[in-house]
Parts: structure tokens; C-alpha cells; sequence
């Protein structure tokens, strides 16, 4: 699991934000929240809202390791998913997975050494029409993905 130490200034930023949620019902909420700020969620960031909310470490752990949305470990500042349904497969996504794991330097689930890109396959998109596709954050489907395609995305993302 990802760690980072918390300064007492994130400390106290954590403690606002695990203010505004009210009940265990929110516990999705405030994890998405703290993500939201983060990037992640740390085990001190976990042991923090355990002791503020008075909810078992295991309980949030729980949560965070079911949900897909949720990492234990720093993610990039864009993360792509790359589609692995049938038609995105048959279209030729193996190759787009390839590209950008030799452009990024990375592997599936890797995050680069600048946290700039996180690289992740998914099971299915529901673009098959449109496939190979794959997503950047909320940027929208990139779709009929070619190799050169993957070489201008990455490259301008790069320059943002």
C-alpha cells in the first residue's frame, strides 16, 4: 500500500474534509472525497478517518478494496483505461495496450515515476463500435486507437 507521511498542515486539511460527512452511510462519499484531494488512499490517511469517525480500519479497507474506483497506491494525473472487451480485443487493442506500455514505460496497473500517467485495462467500455478504444479520466472515449494515435495522445498530454 501506497505511504506517504501527513504533515500537520494535510492533517488538518483531512480533518475539514472528514468533518463534513456525518454518518458511517457516507463512508464512499468521504473516501471518494479524500481521493478526490489525495490521489490515493494512504494507510495514515485510512488511520486518520478510523479514529476521526470512530469506524474499524478493517471497515474502510473493506470499502476501498471492493470498489474498482478506490487505489491504495498514488495514481497518475491522467489514468487510462484501455478496453479489453471482445471487439476492442479484435480490433487490434492488444497492440494499443502494447503501444502505450512501451511510450509510458509502464505496465497494466503501473503508475510512471512522475505520477503523470496511470495505465489500467478494463473490461469493457460499451463503445464497441467504435473500438479499440480507451478513456483518459473524464476526457472522453479515444476511439478507433491506432499506435500512432496512442504516440499524439500521449504526447499531448504530456504537454498540459
Amino acid at each position: 500500500m501506497g505511504e506517504e507521511k501527513i504533515t500537520a498542515k494535510k492533517r488538518e486539511q483531512l480533518k475539514k474534509t472528514i468533518a463534513r460527512f456525518s454518518g458511517q452511510g457516507e463512508v464512499i462519499a468521504l473516501l471518494l472525497a479524500i481521493q478526490r484531494e489525495e490521489g490515493f488512499l494512504s494507510r495514515s490517511v485510512l488511520e486518520q478517518i478510523s479514529e476521526e469517525k470512530n469506524i474499524p480500519l478493517s471497515e474502510l479497507y473493506g470499502v476501498a478494496t471492493f470498489y474498482s474506483q478506490f487505489s491504495l497506491h498514488p495514481r497518475g494525473k491522467y489514468v487510462i483505461r484501455v478496453c479489453q472487451g471482445t471487439a476492442c480485443h479484435v480490433q487490434g487493442a492488444t497492440k494499443i495496450a502494447e503501444s502505450l506500455k512501451q511510450e509510458l514505460g509502464i505496465g497494466e496497473g503501473e503508475t510512471t515515476h512522475d505520477r503523470m500517467f496511470t495505465l489500467e485495462y478494463v473490461n469493457c467500455l460499451g463503445c464497441c463500435s467504435l473500438a479499440p478504444v480507451l478513456v483518459v479520466n473524464d476526457l472522453g472515449v479515444q476511439a478507433k486507437m491506432t499506435s500512432a494515435k496512442v504516440r499524439k495522445l500521449v504526447r499531448e498530454l504530456r504537454r498540459r
